[in-house]
Order: C-alpha cells, then sequence, then structure tokens
C-alpha cells in the first residue's frame, strides 16, 4: 500500500483571508514569526505502489474530481 499526501495552497498572489485571521490571532496571543498562510492537506492511501500511476491518479482526482480550484489555488504531491 502507498499513503500519498496532497498540499494544496491558495496561489502566492491570492489574498489567503484565512491564512490573515489564524496569523493575526496567533500574533495577538504573542507569537511572533514572519508570515502565515492556510491550505489544505490530504492523505491518500491506494494499493497500487507504481509511483507513476498513482500521481496520474492523483492528478486526475485534483482536475477532474475538483479537489481544488486552479484559479486560486496549486497543489504539491507528497510521496
Amino acid at each position: 500500500m502507498m499513503t500519498v499526501g496532497i498540499k494544496i495552497m491558495p496561489r502566492d498572489v491570492i489574498l489567503d483571508s484565512q491564512g490573515r485571521a489564524i496569523e493575526e490571532s496567533m500574533k495577538n496571543n504573542g507569537f511572533k514569526f514572519e508570515g502565515l498562510r492556510a491550505g489544505k492537506f490530504l492523505e491518500v492511501s491506494f494499493s497500487n505502489e507504481n509511483k507513476e500511476d498513482v500521481k496520474t491518479e492523483i492528478e486526475k482526482m485534483l482536475k477532474i474530481g475538483g479537489l481544488y480550484n486552479p484559479l486560486i489555488e496549486k497543489f504539491e504531491i507528497i510521496f
């Protein structure tokens, strides 16, 4: 079995209102850091262990299955 991570983040040019709200809350609680962006992390398990097959399937899931919006989000597949 192969488990793969999918990181989905707002594109850099998109205002990340959720990330901004979290950042403001953390800074109001005294935490010091330079920036914060919020996204999604998915973990998907496959019985197929062929990396290329799994990558192709994940790309289909993302594009056809509606897991992300390509206009405002980007994704990274983490093996």
